[in-house]
């Protein structure tokens, strides 16, 4: 019993250090789990590092666009100086202009389509570096070509006196030399025309992987209720990059383009004579070399990163509150991953061959073109592209002719003005999807609105501007021209050259001379001002009195309207470029997420194919059948050098509002259908309802 008694006493000790000890072990892993609970919340906490910060690659992505952009864009602001430079039509330049698409057209689905097997961040680099070695090209022709020739003497010895008029047994013979003319001459210009159109097709090539692996990298990382607005802070940015290309194309047009090999004594031009070319070349040295620095993080970013902090906040929150959760959201994901792998071949398999592409992408391009909202919404992208692309390529000629300014000052317009109430419009569309959680009807009514108030403020431009002031020989009679008609009687003791250019404006009667030969003059001074010198010709026989006219073109007489005809044409571009961003969402939200690269891919593409490669050409084509008076070179039409200023503005704006058109019945297309799928979603929700309340 003694025992028995004396052992009772000890069993609930051991009893007790067993639970003691239980409860230790749990305190201590609670403990634990605690510590690592803090530990990852800590974590969660700290930033990510600077390359798996989605944020960051936002921002240079934006910097990167900036800068491809603004060295496609440096050849449009100096379009009309490459056409002096290497006497191209509008039809000609228009072409090269949108050359940089070709390249891209056969690449830009293969490309999308296999981006989740590729590393997005060093394809988007090496693609960068291929950009700035094609504007390398692009300068090449300058250093290999002759210096520039602005009239008919050689070009060491360029000088006033070889446009005078002088008796035919002195002037020298009208017809170009064999020596100008010569085969190889034509052959070397061909050349130059060639290498710009293989750096054109290089840029097209490089630019590729930029903006499809850009868009659906951020898409893929960032937060869902924060990819419109970095979507739209990344086409606000790249907005940039045009307006900075007009800029750069301002500075550097206003430089001579032999600026480092200028002929001895200098040359007597300046920016406002028609013969001035500027240095187009530097501009790309500039923008290459930009595109090369902003090129260097992306062989640091990783092939994937984690999604950005604010998610991160989310799942924490669901860590400490409801840790069952967690485990039921990872068997719902582990459940549906096996549902997209179901779904078919016609989605992005990483594994797929070129072969196996071939094979299933009809049924996948089927599949996309099928979808009606997708393709209206790309048709309504195709005539927005269509508009900016023609008038990013020819505004600023046509302010040059239809206002009498200088390509400088053009560019400078459009960079100040055009650009940045573009770049406003496209954050407010960005900022109205974000801020009002806009729906997709309600994203396409916006878009609607847009649209049509971009129609309205079009219709003044119409009327804005003034007729072709009178030239000798050429606005007499613009249906029935011939040779003869540029002859003047007054010139008749004058042998003047045909293919001459340096023209005179009589500004008592406002009328212009091609060359002071056609005006009849046959002396010149030279007269200092304000540190400029001034270029007079004297005793004009066609001027009232044998008087003197001061060389350049005349002055424009409705330069007055240039600023209202600015501030309406970039209210118009601010319009229209509120519905980009929710546009652009109505893909991204309207395809699967299997598909939503290459929907992206085949938008690039078909805007590609269907608006920035032929609208250049349409709207280069439709100037050059409203010019009065080509330069010759060789026997073959060259240059422009004067137009029908009314018809001019007629064709130009015409095409501008046909786009602006097509992008409201596109629109409202997009309205209707939506309109319709919501009444038969709650036809459906109504129907099924009411089953049920019966059973």
């Amino acid at each position: 019993m003694g025992p028995r008694i004396g052992e009772g006493p000890h069993m609930p000790d051991r009893d007790n250090k067993t639970a003691m000890g239980t409860e230790d072990m749990h305190e201590s892993k609670v403990s634990m789990e605690s510590q690592d609970a803090l530990q990852d919340a800590l974590q969660d906490a700290q930033p990510p590092p600077l390359f798996h910060s989605i944020k960051f690659f936002v921002l240079c992505h934006s910097i990167l666009q900036l800068a491809q952009l603004m060295i496609s864009g440096y050849l449009k602001s100096s379009i009309s100086t490459v056409e002096k430079r290497f006497g191209l039509s509008s039809q000609t330049s228009g072409l090269l202009a949108a050359f940089n698409e070709v390249g891209s057209v056969s690449l830009i689905l293969f490309v999308s389509y296999f981006g989740s097997r590729v590393h997005r961040p060093r394809m988007i680099g090496c693609g960068a570096i291929l950009v700035a070695l094609a504007g390398l090209l692009m300068a090449l022709p300058h250093f290999l070509s002759e210096p520039y020739r602005y009239d008919n003497s050689d070009y060491k010895s360029q000088d006033t006196e070889a446009s005078l008029c002088l008796p035919t047994t002195v002037a020298p013979a009208s017809t170009p030399s064999n020596d100008s003319c010569s085969s190889r001459t034509e052959a070397k210009h061909l050349t130059m025309v060639g290498i710009m159109f293989t750096a054109q097709t290089l840029l097209g090539i490089g630019g590729v992987p930029i903006q499809p692996f850009g868009i659906s990298y951020i898409d893929d990382f960032a937060h869902h209720s924060n990819s419109p607005l970095y979507l739209g802070i990344l086409f606000a940015v790249t907005t940039i990059g045009p307006g900075m290309a007009y800029g750069l194309g301002s500075l550097m047009l206003r430089l001579y383009v032999d600026i480092d090999r200028m002929p001895e004594g200098g040359i007597n031009l300046t920016p406002k004579d028609p013969r001035w070319v500027g240095a187009w070349w530097l501009g790309f040295l500039i923008s290459a070399g930009l595109v090369v620095l902003a090129a260097i993080p992306y062989f640091f970013f990783p092939r994937e990163m984690p999604k950005e902090k604010h998610e991160l906040h989310l799942r924490r929150k669901v860590l400490t509150g409801a840790a069952s959760s967690v485990s039921k959201g990872e068997e719902l994901t582990s459940q549906h991953e096996p549902l997209k792998k179901e779904t078919g071949l016609p989605q992005i398999a990483p594994d797929l061959t070129v072969v196996q592409f071939i094979k299933v992408f009809p049924r996948v391009l089927l599949r996309m073109l099928r979808h009606p909202i997708f393709l209206l919404v790309v048709l309504s992208q195709v005539c927005t592209s269509s508009m900016v692309a023609g008038m990013a390529t020819f505004l600023p000629k046509f302010l040059e002719r239809q206002f009498s300014i200088t390509a400088s000052f053009a560019n400078l317009l459009l960079g100040a003005f055009t650009i940045p109430l573009a770049i406003v419009g496209i954050v407010l569309g960005g900022v109205l999807v974000k801020r009002l959680h806009l729906s997709p009807m309600q994203c396409s009514v916006l878009c609607l609105l847009g649209s049509l108030l971009c129609m309205v403020l079009s219709l003044p431009l119409f009327f804005i501007g003034c007729s072709t002031h009178q030239i000798a020989g050429i606005t007499q009679d613009l249906g029935a021209q011939t040779e003869t008609s540029l002859f003047p009687g007054c010139t008749e003791p004058c042998s003047c050259q045909s293919d001459d250019f340096n023209p005179v404006c009589d500004t008592s009667a406002h009328v212009e001379y091609i060359t002071p030969c056609h005006a009849g003059c046959t002396g010149h001074v030279v007269q200092e001002a304000l540190g400029k010198s001034q270029v007079f010709y004297t005793n004009c026989s066609c001027v009232a009195g044998g008087g003197s006219v001061p060389a350049g073109s005349c002055e424009s007489a409705c330069s007055n309207l240039l600023l209202p005809f600015i501030l309406l044409i970039s209210l118009g571009v601010m319009v229209a470029s509120v519905t980009h961003t929710p546009s652009f969402m109505l893909i991204l939200r309207g395809v699967k997420k299997e598909d939503k690269i290459l929907a992206v891919g085949m938008q690039f593409m078909l805007l590609r194919v269907l608006a920035w490669m032929p609208s250049p050409v349409i709207h280069g084509s439709a100037i050059d059948t409203t010019c009065v008076h080509w330069a010759l070179s060789c026997g073959r039409r060259a240059v422009c050098r004067y137009y029908d200023h009314d018809l001019l503005r007629t064709r130009f704006i015409g095409l501008q509002f046909f786009f602006k058109s097509g992008l409201l019945v596109c629109f409202a297309l997009v309205v209707a259908i939506l309109r319709q799928q919501n009444k038969e979603a709650s036809v459906k929700a109504t129907v099924k309802s009411i089953g049920l309340q019966q059973l």
